[in-house]
């Protein structure tokens, strides 16, 4: 099935342009999502797990602009797009028992290697059809960091 070019679609998949970073587009993807979150948590003292909303909201518009842009360019996960980056990172901000920058940067750096890394049955959620692939594998990974983040509030190392 061929696919009309949806502007909605490249903006959603490339996260408003993270997604064109000459280097590490999924670095940078990732942080454009933790900025404003760790941002929008601290204004409004929010816990962290109300990040599980917009990642909810969004993860349905996402998987669909990333199989629009990934039919667009013909490969099967490109690196333009990063709105998976965005998602996982949020779950693993999520992990956080307690909102303060030392666990706000440990769920990006725990998702990040989760995400770079990718241990099963991440790497095994690749292997879905279209978006979903392309989502799956770091809501996986998102969920791993938040794991560990998790485990590490339990023992108050942060």
């Amino acid at each position: 099935m061929t696919t009309k070019h949806t502007p909605w679609a490249t903006a959603l998949a490339t996260w408003f342009g993270c997604g064109f970073a000459p280097k590490a587009p999924g670095t940078v993807g990732a942080i454009g999502a933790w900025i404003p979150a760790y941002a929008a948590l601290t204004y409004f003292q929010l816990s962290p797990q109300s990040l599980l909303i917009p990642t909810l909201i969004l993860l349905l518009p996402s998987i669909r602009a990333a199989t629009i842009v990934a039919e667009e360019r013909h490969l099967k996960d490109p690196q333009i797009v990063v709105v998976d980056e965005v998602l996982g990172v949020w779950i693993a901000m999520a992990g956080a028992s307690r909102l303060n920058v030392t666990s706000m940067i440990a769920a990006l750096v725990l998702f990040r290697i989760f995400d770079i890394y990718k241990p099963q049955p991440v790497r095994k959620l690749e292997s879905l059809p279209k978006g979903t692939g392309i989502i799956a594998d770091d809501l996986m990974a998102g969920l791993y960091a938040a794991l560990v983040l998790f485990v590490a509030g339990w023992f108050n190392l942060y």
